[in-house]
């Protein structure tokens, strides 16, 4: 006999194989079996027939089989053979037929293109793989072609032709516009199966320069995209109205050939005006239900898993209000080959006969041919035992030679079918694979079924015996099944017993034994009885059982043959189901489950609960104490502890709390011990050694506790040696020579006996020392000297007693004391990133040095001097902790144009070590901050003087100031704005030749060379001529205004809340209040009224990265508030720019200016070549022209402050207290130091590797409004740059 393997993990083919074997010989699924027997080769896996290949990857071309022994294999290629080891590029996998094509090392995908063929060889036979045709996917450019623009008249039918690159597999179509978004697809527009786009009628809305069509290639992952189409549409009234006329398909019929199981796709899509509406309908039949779906607004019929009976003539029409108009596809349904009856594997034993069946259909008819080992038959080596007629082999008389794998192939003009099927004769001994002395158990008066599952080529006769020497079983009391095992119909108790199984063949004969127990039926021998119970009552289901006393039950209850409601009231006990405190909702069957591995029976009782007599009142009380406490079953570690429960005081007790005493070690206090359920009345409870228990009992409804129960009688348990050790060992050396051992100790019921004590071990790691221990007192402590410093020790506690020691401790690791760092880090370099950020970088400290636990690094930084001022200050060091091992920070917040110093010291747990050499360096220039103030005095007629301060920090060298001014009318709009720059050494500025009583709004702010700050703005007003002058008032230099007003709205925005501020200038005493909303949103203003007149408001409940609008008003004064203001919550204060050229009233006056728009460009271009400022006065002497004077007043400039550069600011946004443009868009300001650069936003923070939490408040004001708003003419330059 053949030594018996385990089947490994490369062998499970066998089971797969043998499964599908129906032969006059069945092979059980036996693995030890199957590992012995020869198996011919069986392909498992192939790749498709079709394969198509990404030629940037390698090929793998898979081929695995399976058999006994293993397979070789072998390929052809184009039908030749195909010499692996001669090309470099191909290798074929171990154990495996799968070759692989090296493409990604040099190998060109097309130079392997071909029909490939696999074998699998043994010496039982040869399997093939089916041809695998081998291609290389494409995904070819788009040609290059002229696309002119299609002029369309609206009502017209339009086809935008696609024509995609020819690919393979053949691409994905589909149609976007330049912004990567779909063209939208309706029943007018829609795009067919062939790519196109068809407009079944054109709409004004149809204009567009960017209809692209893209190619998606998915094999290659690429798309390829055609060049835009541009499609103009122009109208013509009336529109003339169109009945349909077909796009696709062209005339009255049409033919369509598909084949059986793939999806019919059919296409109507029709022009006309309305649009066209399609319908399908199948001529002398039914659409098939289920298989079909109308896609792309039913234009497009699909049917899916198509067959024979689908072919017909469909008809698709296509009407609108005008007319109709249809088209007739005649559908013809192919079939490639497809199974009725593929070969299977025949096992048979010498001298048996067989037969191989091969049926297959199509259309049309397929035709059989039939290959033995991969060879045509006809030309295979003869075998006596085989006749071959047409679709089916007859095997005679067969003997081991006849073994081979035979190939059927089904083919017609639309595929074909390849199928292997083996032949495997087999000559065995006979095997029992039944477990030896395996053990039934059935209950009595049940059937027994005993297995004798066997193998044997030929196939073994069975025959069975009672006993060891036993009579053969024979008569009615039996019955024989052909797979081996005897079945006893009625088995009795008498049916105990030994039973041989004998299996015997011409090549032999073999035995197994196996025995019957035979058991007790369980019984359910008191049922559950129909009770009617009152509501809010009791009610109890007994359920008795009687069982095999070697079975063990399980008894399950149900309510109306579900799970029983998860609720307390359910008390499951061991014979009975107890429902407390009943409800309606418990009305219904309950069933008794009893199970065994071997039988299960059930028994059911209905529950109907009713209404309870009216009753006196209840008193419900907590219940009265338990009493009678009796001990019994004393051992070592357990007891038995008793009770009769108290008066439950008509609130049934839920649970009982049993608490215990320990007399000595805490006499007097009590501790909880368990609980149980309120029905039950005994415990066993666990004791620890040593310890003087007494007990008592608390008993609990829904009403309270109650008073406890007298204490129990004492026990006093037997001394241990401890059952556990001290927690929380720890070692930490509170001094560089020392280490302080410290743990929990043992509670006193811990101790299990007297005399406890501790045994403290120690010794340090990583050293071949030996455990240093000593003993201590009950204590907590102690103190290990002389260790050297901040060096890690091996650690443990261990608790005794004066019966013996706790087991044997966990250790622990501790380390002995620290001591201050020794070295200062080295190599300290610093890179000033901007003129507020610095980035410092150092080596770390050797480790030895560091003696102790490093936390981190501290950068200590302090400012030495500004470079734009002289004063000296009292120097603030700041200080940074740097978390970790880390070798660089940020330092934030640095102030420009500024001398720093800084060191940097390691640091453990004791303190910091020393610093390292003081290192210099220098911030770079900023922008300023605004100036301190800026005053406007002495209006008259048409001169304001202006007075400022210079800014507190100037962050630079001061370069200039930036002046800019405009008019603002009585509707608050505002007119173009003019720009001066004035030297950085003045303080005061006198502007004239401005317009009398005219209000204007100014913008103030300094530069540096870096750039500018940040603006200050402020109005004033000239006065009035002498019919109606205006004073200013007294002791003040500023204009007073002409109206109420409220002005310079700020905000100051976190991430849910924003601090509004403004300035009021008129009546005492308004009553102010808030107006905000999205910005952009057409949704009402949110209103918050202010209380009393402060001039400042908290918005909260903000949503964090969301701009708002806002705005100031008072109560009273009807249409008077504030300008509007746009603020962004959280870390982005994006700001927003609008764009005049989109504003109609300035697209309508440009055109009635157009003349006026030339002749301006000459006189600014005049003014621009001569250059330079003058007083007025000399430029009106000069420039006597008395048609250019006139365009000064009309465009509203200011004699020599207006500048070509002002129209450039046209453009910007307004200024914080100014009118927002409407269209709401805002600008973003630059900011060279500002941390929005880096990525960390407004509310930018640094982490460990920055070390910085904080926050760079504030934000700059906005620009100056756009010029062109106001209502007054635009500036020339300005209104050019918008036109074009």
């Amino acid at each position: 006999m053949m030594k018996k393997k385990s089947i490994p993990a490369s062998k499970p083919f066998l089971i797969l194989f043998l499964c599908q074997i129906i032969s006059a010989l069945d092979v059980p699924l036996d693995s030890k079996l199957l590992e012995e027997l020869s198996q011919p080769p069986t392909i498992t896996h192939q790749s498709p027939k079709d394969y198509i290949v990404d030629p940037r990857e390698n090929i793998v071309i898979q081929c695995e089989a399976k058999g006994k022994p293993p397979p070789s294999f072998s390929w052809t290629r184009n039908g030749t053979h195909f010499d692996i080891d001669k090309d470099a590029q191909v290798t074929m996998k171990p154990n495996s037929g799968t070759l692989v094509v090296n493409i990604m090392n040099g190998g060109k995908a097309e130079a392997y293109e071909g029909v490939y063929q696999c074998t699998a060889r043994n010496e039982r036979g040869a399997a093939i793989s089916n041809n695998i045709v081998i291609r290389p996917s494409r995904s070819p450019l788009w040609t290059k072609e002229k696309l002119e623009p299609h002029q369309v008249r609206e009502g017209d039918s339009l086809v935008l032709h696609c024509r995609p690159p020819v690919g393979l597999p053949p691409p994905i179509i589909f149609w976007m516009d330049n912004a990567f978004q779909r063209l939208p697809q309706s029943e007018r527009v829609s795009q067919g199966l062939n790519g196109d786009l068809y407009f079944s009628n054109v709409q004004p809305e149809d204009t567009r320069e960017d209809y692209i069509c893209y190619a998606r290639f998915n094999h290659t992952q690429t798309i390829q995209q055609k060049q835009p189409i541009s499609v103009k549409v122009f109208s013509t009234k009336p529109v003339t109205e169109r009945q349909p006329v077909l796009l696709t398909p062209t005339g009255s019929t049409s033919t369509k050939v598909e084949l059986r199981g793939n999806v019919l796709l059919l296409e109507c899509i029709a022009a006309g005006l309305p649009t066209p509406v399609i319908r399908w309908i199948k001529e002398g039949g039914e659409l098939p239900a289920n298989r079909t779906f109308f896609e792309n607004f039913k234009k497009t019929l699909k049917i899916i898993d198509v067959s024979e009976a689908d072919s017909g003539n469909y008809k698709c029409i296509a009407r609108n209000t005008l007319g109709s108009v249809h088209h007739v596809i005649s559908v013809t349904v192919k079939a490639a080959p497809y199974w009725i009856t593929a070969p299977r594997n025949l096992v048979l034993s010498p001298g048996e006969d067989g037969t191989l069946i091969c049926r297959a259909n199509g259309n049309p008819k397929p035709s059989i041919s039939w290959l033995a080992n991969g060879v045509p038959i006809a030309i295979a080596p003869e075998d006596p035992s085989r006749k071959v007629d047409g679709d089916t082999i007859i095997f005679s008389h067969v003997q081991e030679r006849s073994s081979a794998v035979y190939q059927c192939n089904a083919s017609n003009e639309y595929g074909y079918l390849l199928a292997n099927a083996f032949v495997n004769v087999l000559a065995e001994p006979p095997r029992i694979l039944t477990p030896a002395n395996k053990l039934y158990q059935v209950i009595a008066d049940s059937p027994a079924l005993l297995d004798c599952a066997y193998f044997g080529s030929p196939k073994p006769e069975i025959e069975w015996f009672k006993g060891v020497k036993g009579s053969i079983l024979r008569g009615n009391e039996y019955v024989f099944h052909d797979n081996g095992t005897l079945e006893i119909p009625v088995a009795q108790k008498d049916s105990t017993g030994t039973y041989t199984c004998v299996a015997r063949n011409e090549l032999g004969k073999i035995q197994n034994e196996v025995r019957l127990e035979i058991k007790d039926p369980t019984m359910i021998i008191k049922q559950p009885e129909y009770k009617v119970v009152q509501r809010y009552g009791q009610v109890s289901f007994e359920c008795i059982i009687k069982h095999d006393s070697t079975l063990l039950p399980t008894v399950i209850w149900l309510k109306d043959n579900d799970e029983l409601p998860d609720d307390e009231r359910f008390l499951v006990g061991k014979d009975n189901l107890t429902i407390m405190n009943v409800t309606d909702k418990d009305d219904g069957t309950y069933t008794c489950i009893v199970n065994t591995t071997l039988d299960s029976v059930s028994a059911s009782a209905v529950l109907t609960v009713v209404a309870a007599p009216p009753t006196p009142a209840i008193i419900y009380a907590r219940p009265n104490p338990p009493f009678d406490l009796e001990l019994t079953g004393q051992l070592e570690r357990s007891i038995e502890l008793s009770w009769i429960p108290g008066d439950e005081n008509n609130s049934p007790i839920t649970h009982f709390v049993i608490e215990y005493e320990d007399g000595l070690h805490e006499p007097g206090v009590w501790h909880y011990q368990t609980e149980v359920p309120g029905t039950q009345t005994t415990v066993q409870l666990k004791l620890s050694p040593y310890v003087n228990y007494s007990f008592r009992v608390v008993a609990v409804n829904k009403i309270g506790r109650s008073q406890p129960s007298e204490p129990s009688e004492q026990y006093l348990t037997k001394s241990a040696s401890p059952d556990e050790n001290p927690a929380n060992v720890q070692g930490i050396g509170s001094e560089p020579d020392n280490l302080v051992i410290t743990w929990e100790s043992l509670k006193g019921f811990q101790s299990n006996g007297p005399g406890l004590q501790y045994k403290v071990s120690w010794r340090q790691k990583d050293v071949d020392d030996e455990w240093t221990s000593v003993i201590v007192a009950n204590v907590s402590k102690y103190i290990v000297s002389g260790t050297p410093t901040f060096v890690p020790y091996e650690i443990k506690v261990q608790a005794l007693n004066d019966l013996g020691y706790a087991p044997e401790p966990s250790e622990v690791i501790g380390h002995s004391g620290e001591d201050l760092p020794m070295v200062a880090p080295g190599n300290v370099q610093v890179h000033v990133i901007n003129s507020t950020l610095a980035k410092v970088h150092w080596d770390p400290v050797p480790l030895k040095t560091v003696r102790g636990h490093l936390q981190g690094y501290k950068v200590y930084y302090w400012k030495v001097q500004s470079l734009s001022r002289r004063s000296r200050r009292h120097v603030e060091k700041n200080i940074l902790t740097f978390r970790g091992n880390k070798t660089f920070g940020m330092l934030p917040g640095l102030e420009p144009y500024s001398s720093y110093k800084l060191n940097v010291r390691v640091v453990n747990g004791k303190g910091e070590g020393p610093a390292s050499p003081d290192k210099l360096f220098k911030t770079p220039e900023g922008v300023p901050s605004s100036p301190s103030y800026l005053k406007i005095t002495n209006p008259t007629l048409d001169s304001l003087t202006l007075e400022w301060g210079s800014p507190t920090h100037p962050n630079g060298v001061l370069t200039s100031y930036i002046l800019k001014f405009q008019p603002i009318n009585n509707t608050h709009e505002l007119g173009p704005l003019v720009e001066i720059r004035i030297p950085a050494n003045e303080s005061s500025l006198i502007l004239k030749n401005l317009n009398y009583s005219t209000r204007y709004k100014f913008y103030f702010n300094a530069q540096t060379s870096v750039g500018s700050g940040s603006q200050i703005t402020e109005e004033a007003v000239t006065i009035m001529d002498e019919a109606g002058i205006l004073h200013p008032a007294v002791g003040t230099g500023k204009v007073q205004p002409l109206y109420p007003r409220i002005r310079n709205v700020t905000t100051a925005a976190a991430e849910t809340y924003a601090n509004i501020s403004w300035e009021y200038e008129g009546p005492d005493h308004a009553n102010f209040y808030v107006e905000y909303g999205v910005a952009g949103s057409k949704e009402d203003w949110k209103k918050e009224i202010v209380n009393g007149s402060r001039s400042f408001f908290v918005l909260k409940g903000l949503t964090p990265g969301t701009a708002y609008k806002v705005r100031v008003g008072a109560e009273g004064l009807s249409g008077f508030r504030s300008s509007e203001d746009v603020f962004e919550t959280g870390p982005a204060m994006a700001s927003r720019q609008v764009d005049i050229a989109t504003q109609g009233w300035f697209i309508g006056l440009m055109c009635a200016v157009a003349l006026l728009i030339l002749i301006l460009l000459i006189v600014c271009f005049i003014r621009r070549n001569k250059g330079g400022k003058y007083p007025v006065k000399e430029k009106e002497d000069a420039h006597a022209d008395p048609e250019i004077q006139p365009m000064k007043e009309d465009d509203g400039t200011f004699g020599e402050y207006r500048s070509l550069e002002s129209d450039a600011e046209d453009h910007k946004p307004l200024k914080k207290g100014s009118r927002t443009p409407s269209d709401r868009t805002v600008k973003k300001e630059d900011s060279d130091d500002s941390l929005v650069d880096y990525g960390e936003g407004v509310n930018g923070q640094f982490n460990e590797d920055g070390s910085f939490i904080g926050q760079y408040s504030g934000k700059k004001e906005k620009e100056p409004a756009e010029g062109n708003e106001s209502s007054e003419a635009p500036s020339p330059v300005n209104a050019m740059n918008s036109f074009v």
